[in-house]
């Protein structure tokens, strides 16, 4: 799917997504990855949320974003406790939803200046 955004800042919008593939700006990333404002780091260790681990998020962490947006191409996800945990222990909101879902709120709350991130996942893995 494409996405159509006009953003004359640096900042890192979400053009499109599908296919194993997201693109970020003019960067097309094959890989799961985080996105913030002014951060993009491709090549997550985990294909899918469910194999996220404490060592993952310390980029995520670092930048104390208000939100964190977690995206997968597999569909809905049911984050474990303790995951949620890492978040909420460090005051950080968690949302987990479908792909598309997922950068489009990015998006929103990128351009609206809020301090948020997205780890996104593109596989069905």
């Amino acid at each position: 799917m494409k996405l159509t955004l006009e953003n004359p800042s640096p900042t890192n919008v979400v053009r499109g997504y599908g296919d194993g593939e997201i693109r970020i700006g003019e960067t097309r990333v094959t890989s799961s990855c985080l996105v913030a404002a002014r951060t993009l780091i491709a090549d997550l260790r985990p294909r899918n949320p469910a194999g996220l681990e404490l060592d993952d998020l310390e980029t995520l962490f670092a930048l104390q974003p208000e939100v964190a947006i977690v995206g997968w191409a597999g569909g809905q996800f049911l984050m474990p406790p303790r995951q949620r945990r890492w978040f909420l222990e460090r005051g950080i909101g968690i949302e987990v939803m479908e792909l598309g879902a997922a950068c489009r709120t990015y998006n929103v709350l990128v351009q609206d200046g809020r301090p948020v991130v997205a780890l996104l996942f593109p596989f069905r893995v």
